[in-house]
């Protein structure tokens, strides 16, 4: 089976293995080709307390006609971190006008965890994520971003089985066809639920939580999760596959000295 092309739009750390330097490794893995474009370079993971980080819109602004006249497509696009809200509306339209053309999009929409936006994000930056989802086939937020972007009250202690299908629905309701709702727990449960418009399908799947943080995770389950789909999984198991992919990782590597810089995927790519 030929092997789709994919285009992922994130940031990159110079240090840790997350975002962009956490999924291509994954991708290419996997045997699909993976290119790039950063949305921002940043020098470490944020878990360390300190960094910098430099914006690259203006970048950006300058390589879409460059493409666009050597007339350079994707089978699919991933999006991630939006470093502005200008950026994320110059992303939102390149995604509209290749998904026009039969690329999928992919959009994990950055933004909070644990309830609390991160630093920095504003709601001008809710509104222009909220139009990513809009052009989206596939959307993964956690808990958080999914209150965030569909104004639904977040509660710690998670929802009931009918309450993550309202949220569900919510998700839905702004425009992406399929979506799944990633660290949320249902009736006390850590879940992943979802809804594939493909066969109108509502799921939840469980999963047991090891109680270590290591950055980067969300980002290798959209990996696995992602080239799965596009080998023609179906989502509910390629979801499962990703899930279980993320817990061998953090049980194998629980033990690390610096966790802050992530899991070195590059040691267990055949674990995948």
């Amino acid at each position: 089976m030929k092997k789709k092309q994919i285009l992922l739009i994130n940031d990159i750390a110079g240090y840790g293995k997350v975002a962009t330097a956490a999924m291509l490794p994954i991708l290419s893995y996997m045997g699909h080709p993976t290119y790039n474009l950063p949305t921002a370079l940043v020098s470490n993971t944020l878990d360390y307390g300190k960094f910098n980080i430099l914006e690259t819109t203006d970048y950006i602004k300058g390589v879409f006609p460059v493409w666009r006249e050597l007339g350079f497509t994707f089978d699919a696009i991933a999006t991630g971190f939006m470093a502005s809200e200008s950026q994320a509306r110059m992303i939102s339209d390149y995604c509209r006008e290749q998904a026009a053309s039969g690329t999928v999009i992919f959009v994990d929409p950055i933004m909070g965890d644990e309830g609390k936006l991160y630093n920095g994000v504003t709601g001008e930056a809710i509104k222009s994520m909220r139009e990513m989802v809009s052009v989206a086939h596939l959307v993964f937020p956690n808990h958080t971003e999914a209150c965030y972007l569909t104004g639904m009250e977040y509660d710690a202690r998670g929802v009931s089985r009918d309450g993550a299908r309202r949220l569900t629905d919510a998700l839905l309701a702004l425009g992406t066809k399929s979506a799944l709702i990633t660290s949320i727990p249902v009736d006390g449960q850590p879940s992943v639920v979802g809804y594939n418009h493909v066969d109108g399908e509502y799921f939840c799947l469980p999963y047991t939580e090891i109680p270590v943080h290591f950055p980067g995770t969300g980002d290798i389950f959209s990996a696995v999760l992602i080239g799965r789909l596009l080998d023609g999984e179906m989502l509910k198991p390629s979801t499962r596959r990703a899930m279980d992919a993320v817990y061998t990782l953090i049980d194998l590597n629980k033990d690390n000295e610096d966790k802050n810089r992530g899991i070195p995927l590059e040691k267990y790519l055949d674990v995948l």
